[in-house]
């Protein structure tokens, strides 16, 4: 029998529009055209947590196989009514104790509703690439990293960051700017895998990205031009067009962990691979 996957939009209807406009798709869909890469017979449905997601109760999201949350420009540790709501969804989430995996804002909605908290980052934006990802001793030998080397690349695009995790939880993978990479969250019924950055988007995406932020990254000093950042948005799109081009990946710096569709989305596949066998309902 197929999985059933919810996945939990966290972008408000202006957000989800104006990716549209820039990536061609709101980044729940873009999450689910990348689950079902890996898995095409998943059925996956929808829902946001800051518009709408209290209309499900507990036995509506227990009838899920597994919840998916991906990122969005939410900043949990503003108080909002966004936050709030996606906050209060999460809870629920736990409480209905179907595992759950979320990606950099789903990672922080996770943390914060189960007593962590999040800020932002010092010293700023981690654009395109989170590099020198490390296990930590907990990450080592953890089921959602499996596969993983000690240290690795993936795509990435947050200003944030969880700046301490709740209780009953574990720090997976860091690197030096970042204090969590990766984590496992258990709160009241539910287990909870997540990473700061996006196993989940294309090279691609990455592009579409930079060149929507390119003022705020020279801003940062991460670019001396908006010239600079479409040329390096121009070679990210160019070695997503084609994965081969070894002289593009040695200009960028990256190895098959990001090149690789099924290695850049292992810990997607691990999640996956663990409601298969049912072993993260507690």
């Amino acid at each position: 029998m197929p999985l059933r996957i919810l996945v939990v939009a966290s972008e408000t209807k202006d957000q989800r529009a104006e990716r549209r406009r820039y990536a061609d798709t709101a980044s729940h869909e873009s999450y689910a055209i990348a689950l079902k890469v890996l898995r095409d017979d998943l059925e996956i449905d929808s829902i946001s947590c800051v518009d709408g997601g209290s209309q499900m109760s507990l036995r509506d999201l227990g009838r899920f196989d597994g919840i998916v949350f991906p990122g969005s420009p939410i900043q949990m540790h503003h108080d909002s009514d966004e936050t709030r709501r996606a906050a209060s969804f999460m809870r629920l989430v736990f409480d209905s104790g179907t595992p759950s995996f979320g990606s950099c804002a789903g990672l922080q909605i996770a943390a914060v509703a189960a007593g962590g908290t999040t800020g932002p980052r010092q010293p700023g934006i981690e654009a395109a690439l989170a590099r020198n990802i490390m296990t930590t001793d907990d990450g080592r030998g953890h089921p959602m990293l499996a596969g993983r080397p000690p240290v690795w690349t993936a795509p990435a695009m947050h200003s944030s960051v969880v700046t301490a995790l709740p209780p009953m939880a574990r720090v997976l993978a860091r690197n030096a700017d970042t204090p969590v990479e990766a984590a496992e969250i258990r709160h009241g019924n539910g287990v909870f895998w997540g990473v700061q950055y996006h196993p989940e988007i294309s090279l691609a995406e990455v592009a579409a990205s930079l060149r929507r932020q390119a003022s705020d990254l020279v801003d940062e000093g991460l670019a001396a031009s908006i010239k600079a950042v479409e040329d390096h948005a121009d070679k990210l799109q160019a070695l997503s067009d084609d994965p081969s081009r070894r002289d593009l990946a040695w200009q960028l710096g990256v190895d098959d962990q990001v090149t690789d569709t099924a290695n850049r989305m292992r810990e997607i596949g691990n999640f996956l691979a663990a409601l298969d066998g049912d072993t993260l309902r507690r």
